[in-house]
């Protein structure tokens, strides 16, 4: 295997895997674009978008079980949400993920397109100020947050995302959970998320396994480092973070598509 690919791929999922703890995702709305886009410039072979879809669904498991890791003291995990959320994702993303065989390239990466969107017009509507509610003070609309769920699953599923760039806008926005109780929760409904949707990527055979390996060693080393330097940060600018990066991916996909 060619040692720039290593790499190049390493890398990737080194700095999808670091956002990916520090804000509470997957780390797919960073990774999905970057495989898409950079491996041709280094001039490597461009993965196809079902490849990039099932090498992120793959990769997603591991770094969010890395992630919650690094969150699993501190009482930032709500187990209740995880549990509505988590059942109901993971049906999801199982259909989506098994659907994805049955649309083109484009029909991908146009899901995925709407998804990011939706995501960047989310994390710009203002905000309750929550964060200073203590944890065991926390409650949310349990079968809103189940149909949530479900349909990010589906979504999700499609472009190989577990869905933690929608479930972080919808948890703030929507159901109304602190920030920090938000990325910590998030990252284990997004562990749910990726299992139906690693699954579904491996059933339909739209997993490069090299890859995915590469993927997983970064996701390891880089999502508890990111979750650690999350905990450090002021929650606002934690939000600007993940806004940023979810408009910038979101225009970058519609243009191309464009």
């Amino acid at each position: 295997m060619d040692i720039t690919f290593i790499i190049v791929i390493f890398l990737i999922g080194f700095v999808g895997s670091f956002v990916s703890g520090m804000l509470g995702i997957g780390g797919s709305i960073i990774k999905y674009p970057m495989l898409l886009y950079i491996p041709p410039l280094f001039g490597l072979a461009a993965f196809s978008a079902h490849e990039v879809s099932g090498i992120s669904a793959v990769q997603v498991f591991f770094a969010s079980i890395a992630g919650v890791w690094a969150y699993r003291k501190g009482g930032y995990l709500n187990k209740p949400l995880i549990i509505y959320m988590g059942g109901a994702i993971l049906a999801g993303s199982f259909v989506g993920s098994y659907g994805s065989q049955f649309l083109s390239e484009n029909g991908v990466n146009v899901v995925y397109g709407i998804l990011a969107l939706i995501a960047a017009v989310m994390m710009f509507i203002p905000k309750k100020q929550i964060d200073d509610m203590p944890m065991n003070e926390v409650t949310f609309n349990k079968p809103l947050a189940a149909i949530l769920a479900f349909v990010v699953g589906i979504g999700s599923g499609i472009v190989g995302a577990a869905g933690g760039f929608l479930l972080v806008p919808i948890m703030l926005v929507v159901l109304g959970i602190p920030t920090r109780m938000t990325i910590a929760t998030s990252l284990a409904i997004t562990f749910i998320s990726s299992i139906g949707g690693t699954i579904g990527k491996l059933m339909t055979g739209q997993v490069e396994y090299y890859s995915a390996v590469i993927m997983i060693v970064a996701s390891l080393l880089a999502a508890p480092l990111g979750a650690k330097v999350g905990k450090k940060m002021n929650t606002k600018i934690l939000q600007s973070i993940l806004a940023v990066l979810i408009l910038a991916t979101a225009i970058k996909i519609w243009a191309d598509l464009l």
